[in-house]
């Protein structure tokens, strides 16, 4: 389903019995998270502390924090979901004969809500435009850890626009408050972002951004996806709440936000001003990410709804908000590696590889050397460039049983033979490797062998009761007295 708006999915969170309210004052400094991180440790409810110290405004933490929350957030049952919705698309190349076509249009018809509509009025994030002196200090913007350089607005929608095609990208880059109208713009060295700002900076000009806070989940889910860069996540959004989104133009630039957001703050990143240090913050890799330099986001207007709420997520070590988010990338593009790899049956990213770090998959085996191949092929594709370790198991594995994977990585490994190392691009968080931005990475072949994979002793099989004596116990269980 389609939420109209934040609040909207605050209600439904609410009706399940799945929202806290707290209303006692709480600290931005510290406090909150503290609350935060204990429930997210419980699998607890999601939290909106509705008086907050300095501020008029509520704060909603947790939104997303469970495996329920989060296929509510994106209106499926379950994560798995998506994942055949987007199979289905995919099918539709399959339908060559005209009654097949017949048969395709009720999931053409779904295709008409992907657009994102232009409105030419105001929206409900605009009800509201402080633009003569913008002041980011009346948002309660949290401090997180001890040891964070400052507050940080850490769920925000940072929306920009190429400046050779047009197009707009919307991402999900921290930002650091250096003061009441001016942040730090985290982007990493291989973010889309970072991208278009090195196009201004060839054309010497202002670069326009604005950022919108607090959105239908779907769309704050949507600026952390890794998509294409022909995507435009806005239409992402689109096809997950199977409802276009409505966008409005920015008050001072061009750019267009959705029009149902909280807040949303406008402005511009001079590409011709010095960089500027920006962190430590905690971050989800469960440290500190240490300070770097980068650009400083000027913040020209601050517009929001009459009665907002502001959206923040808390990370550190996991399992935390973010990692069921991850979880959702997980399942949702499961398919679109399939398409290029359809020998891969399954794939999972454990929550405590902090989602770039660990990969374990498993595969329908048909040749020799055929799990390093699946290795290199992954560590090529996007994003999977990151992943340090990949693990890769036979097809009867299931790569969300971790204790089978492990008995299997144990057992049906041969350092020498099975243990791939290759140098290539880490992720910026990443503070293992020796160098920034670059590193090693290692495979794990824990499939059975062949013979001709250097194994030439038989290889044994695995304990398995048969059929006819499971199906009996299983019929008899309640009369060995067990429940």
């Amino acid at each position: 389903m389609a939420y109209k708006d934040l609040q909207d999915f605050i209600k439904h969170l609410e009706e399940k019995g799945l929202l806290k309210r707290i209303t006692v004052q709480v600290d931005p400094e510290l406090e909150i998270t503290e609350i935060t991180d204990r429930i997210s440790k419980q699998s607890g409810p999601a939290l909106l502390f509705e008086n907050v110290k300095n501020s008029a405004y509520p704060v909603l933490t947790n939104a997303m924090g469970t495996y329920e929350r989060m296929s509510m957030a994106l209106g499926v049952e379950k994560l798995d979901d998506i994942g055949k919705d987007i199979e289905e698309f995919i099918d539709l190349s399959n339908y060559l004969g005209m009654m097949k076509k017949f048969k395709a249009l009720p999931k053409l018809a779904r295709m008409t809500t992907i657009f994102p509509l232009k409105l030419p009025i105001r929206g409900a994030c605009q009800e509201v435009i402080e633009k003569d002196e913008p002041n980011l200090f009346t948002l309660p913007v949290l401090k997180c850890w001890p040891k964070d350089a400052g507050r940080f607005i850490t769920l925000p929608l940072v929306i920009t626009k190429d400046p050779e095609t047009n197009m707009q990208n919307m991402g999900m880059y921290r930002l650091q408050l250096f003061d009441k109208n001016t942040t730090g713009m985290h982007w990493h060295l291989h973010k889309d972002g970072r991208e278009i700002y090195e196009k201004y900076k060839i054309l010497g000009q202002k670069m326009p951004v604005s950022v919108a806070l607090g959105c239908d989940p779907a769309i704050t889910y949507a600026a952390t996806a890794p998509l294409p860069k022909m995507i435009d996540e806005m239409m992402f959004a689109g096809f997950l709440r199977k409802s276009p989104v409505k966008l409005v133009k920015s008050i001072t630039n061009d750019i267009y936000v959705p029009a149902d957001a909280e807040f949303v703050i406008e402005g511009y990143v001079d590409v011709n001003e010095a960089l500027r240090l920006e962190g430590p913050f905690g971050d989800h890799t469960g440290y500190y990410s240490l300070t770097d330099y980068y650009p400083v986001f000027h913040v020209t207007c601050i517009t929001h709804k009459k009665n907002p709420v502001y959206p923040a997520t808390i990370v550190g070590k996991p399992p935390m908000e973010d990692c069921y988010m991850g979880k959702a990338t997980e399942r949702t593009f499961l398919p679109l590696l399939k398409i290029q790899h359809p020998e891969i049956i399954d794939i999972n990213f454990p929550l405590e590889g902090v989602f770039h770090n660990c990969a374990i998959v498993s595969i329908k085996k048909r040749y020799p050397g055929h799990a390093k191949k699946i290795m290199y092929s992954l560590w090529g594709m996007g994003q999977m460039m990151y992943t340090k370790l990949i693990i890769v198991v036979d097809e009867n594995i299931s790569p969300q049983d971790i204790s089978t994977v492990a008995w299997k990585v144990f057992n049906n490994v041969d350092p020498k033979r099975d243990i791939v190392f290759t140098e290539g691009p880490l992720d910026a968080l990443d503070h293992a490797s020796n160098l920034a931005h670059y590193g090693y990475r290692m495979g794990i072949d824990a499939t059975k062998k062949y013979p001709n994979e250097g194994h030439t002793r038989g290889w044994p099989d695995d304990i398995e009761m048969s059929d006819y004596i499971r199906e009996m116990v299983t019929r008899r269980w309640k009369e060995y007295g067990f429940e």
